[in-house]
């Protein structure tokens, strides 16, 4: 199996039910816990509704993206031996690694909220994200601030 991921080795993810977006069936099954697909469709569903009525926009996957542009990282630090000692350097981050930690850490804000239901803390965290606050832009600007720190080790990139 090659290292890096070859386009033959990239899983196509069919657009949802609804709204015939690749970006809400992502965010679907990253929100899925043992494999209950249609309790993550719901709770997805409800979320991205619920913020898209309280940000006074018509269209949900609209508000969905922006809070997913958001929280996108451009930047991550990678850890690199270089003649004794451990450095952290700054690379740039790819489209489809972009997407993933933007959804791994909007979920992953959501579960860490509590007293309600998953629906709400998802909606809750697509509004925060929409207006960049909250736990998961939080993330990406530590991420950032990390890579913006250690600039100067960016020669040491291969």
């Amino acid at each position: 199996m090659p290292r890096k991921t070859t386009k033959s080795l990239t899983r196509k993810v069919s657009p949802d039910r609804k709204y015939q977006s690749m970006l809400v069936q992502r965010l679907i099954n990253k929100s899925m816990l043992d494999g209950k697909k249609q309790a993550a469709e719901r709770a997805v569903y409800a979320a991205i509704e619920g913020a898209a009525k309280k940000l006074n926009s018509e269209n949900p996957v609209e508000v969905l993206e922006k809070a997913i542009a958001n929280i996108s990282p451009d930047f991550e630090v990678k850890s690199r031996r270089v003649g004794g000692a451990n450095y952290q350097i700054p690379f740039p981050i790819a489209g489809h690694r972009q997407l993933h930690f933007a959804f791994s850490w909007l979920v992953q804000s959501a579960r860490a909220r509590s007293g309600m239901p998953y629906a709400k803390r998802l909606e809750a965290e697509i509004v925060d994200a929409y207006n960049e606050t909250g736990a998961a832009f939080k993330k990406k600007e530590d991420c950032h601030r990390m890579a913006e720190a250690n600039r100067a080790f960016a020669h040491f990139a291969r």
